[in-house]
């Protein structure tokens, strides 16, 4: 719990004083989320290898759609802190039943509360949502976090 919160405190402290320079665009990512599903970074492959997860939605961050529009935003020369997330939420259970139900029909997880969760983890987790509305201005053909998943990853992954 000590690591967890001396590293959100060092990220605020950071984010303050980049805020000083007026040519620093910085970018708020959660979950990154990839079509590579065999990437033990992504956020779907890791929860895939849990046995229990806790059922609690959240903003993520769909690489395959938002590192393009990275880039269109430096040409653009956005500035200034971005929730660089995908719009809405998606709980892990969301995604999972996607994963069942586009890759592995035989897969099968259960659930934990908060409190068992926090018996076998080592960090804190936080759950929330951040919001993209700023982003979404900026990109209006930004997917929502359900499709993007659906349209980059399971769509082009999906087993027959």
């Amino acid at each position: 719990m000590y690591y967890y919160m001396y590293t959100v405190e060092i990220l605020k402290y950071v984010e303050e004083l980049l805020r000083e320079y007026e040519n620093v665009c910085t970018l708020r990512v959660r979950m990154p989320i990839s079509s590579d599903l065999s990437n033990p970074r992504n956020f779907i492959t890791k929860i895939s290898r849990y046995n229990k997860v806790v059922n609690k939605p959240n903003s993520m961050t769909v690489l395959d759609e938002l590192l393009p529009i990275s880039i269109e935003m430096a040409k653009r020369n956005c500035r200034g802190i971005w929730n660089f997330t995908n719009p809405g939420v998606i709980s892990h259970n969301e995604i999972l039943e996607m994963y069942r139900d586009y890759i592995d029909p035989q897969f099968k997880w259960a659930n934990f509360n908060l409190e068992e969760q926090a018996k076998v983890i080592v960090a804190q987790r936080s759950n929330n949502e951040l919001d993209a509305s700023k982003l979404k201005k900026e990109f209006p053909d930004l997917l929502s976090i359900k499709d993007s998943i659906i349209k980059y990853v399971f769509e082009p992954n999906k087993k027959t």
